[in-house]
């Protein structure tokens, strides 16, 4: 989030209008506080898994600030097809793997078990299926002999920082041409 941020100003065709977390201790949200960007927090355990409840509560704190898109970043909640479709060609997310390998969590690990000599990070449209959706860009590394889960997720995660920003660049001014980093 703090990556896409900073990257929304000069000729950027984006600018942030709202940081919403569902969690209030997320540092992003104080982040986001201090440089003037609203934020709104909605807390997901009130909800206790009624997911059409949750993400209704998600749109009325959406609604003000009247966004174009949605960027999600770090926000590890699986969302339906009726909040989905609402935004479906506006809604971007970035996951720590070369989709459609490795779809949901520990992928850093589960690529080091398959022996994969490269791994990386991709950006998508998001739909109602688990880290699906059109691809918009994917960044790679070689796998290094000594890395363990923790080392390539830092090393992807600085992959992460820039493509997340070149590809939302580009998708908010219309084109959905994905982008290609290699490291």
């Amino acid at each position: 989030m703090r990556a896409l941020v900073e990257d929304m100003a000069g000729d950027h065709p984006a600018r942030p209008c709202l940081v919403l977390s569902n969690r209030a201790e997320a540092g992003g949200i104080a982040w986001a506080r201090e440089r003037g960007i609203p934020t709104e927090v909605v807390d997901h355990r009130p909800f206790q898994g009624d997911r059409a409840a949750f993400e209704a509560a998600l749109g009325a704190a959406l609604a003000p600030h009247r966004p174009d898109l949605i960027c999600l970043a770090g926000f590890m909640r699986k969302l339906t097809g009726g909040f989905t479709d609402a935004w479906a060609g506006r809604m971007i997310n970035i996951h720590p793997s070369l989709l459609p390998k490795y779809r949901g969590l520990h992928t850093h690990a589960r690529a080091l078990e398959a022996g994969d000599s490269r791994h990386g990070c991709t950006v998508h449209e998001v739909t109602a299926a688990l880290d699906d959706g059109p691809i918009l860009g994917q960044a790679s590394l070689a796998v290094a002999p000594e890395d363990g889960p923790e080392s390539l997720a830092a090393r992807v995660l600085e992959l992460e920082h820039r493509l997340y920003p070149a590809v939302l660049r580009r998708f908010a001014a219309g084109d959905r041409r994905p982008v290609t980093l290699t490291a």
